[in-house]
């Protein structure tokens, strides 16, 4: 005989399976990168392009100069720091590559 159960909220069984599968922190890191303007402020928002996070922890982030790359790597601790405020899964590094998309080098 079935138990008269009310329905499941969609919602409540996708965070299941999706944490059963293990899938919930891989989802976790991959906000990261749409999240980077936000955690990183204007400034370096504007120099800077998140392009990817990697299921071990690894962000790819694009600099628009090797000096800024340079500067960035030295703030990395305190990026790290504001990143993994409050998620499941967490950024582990930050790997700096040199040059813009062209769609995102600004004109000057």
């Amino acid at each position: 005989m079935r138990e008269n159960r009310r329905p499941s909220k969609l919602g409540d069984v996708l965070g299941e399976w999706l944490d059963r599968k293990g899938l919930s922190r891989r989802i976790d890191l991959a906000r990261v990168v749409d999240r980077w303007p936000e955690a990183v402020g204007p400034q370096i928002a504007a120099v800077t392009q998140a392009e990817a996070v990697n299921a071990e922890g690894t962000m790819w982030v694009r600099v628009a100069s090797s000096a800024w790359a340079n500067e960035l790597s030295l703030m990395a601790p305190r990026i790290l720091a504001k990143l993994n405020q409050g998620r499941r899964g967490q950024i582990r590094e930050i790997r700096w590559l040199t040059g813009l998309a062209p769609e995102r080098r600004q004109e000057g």
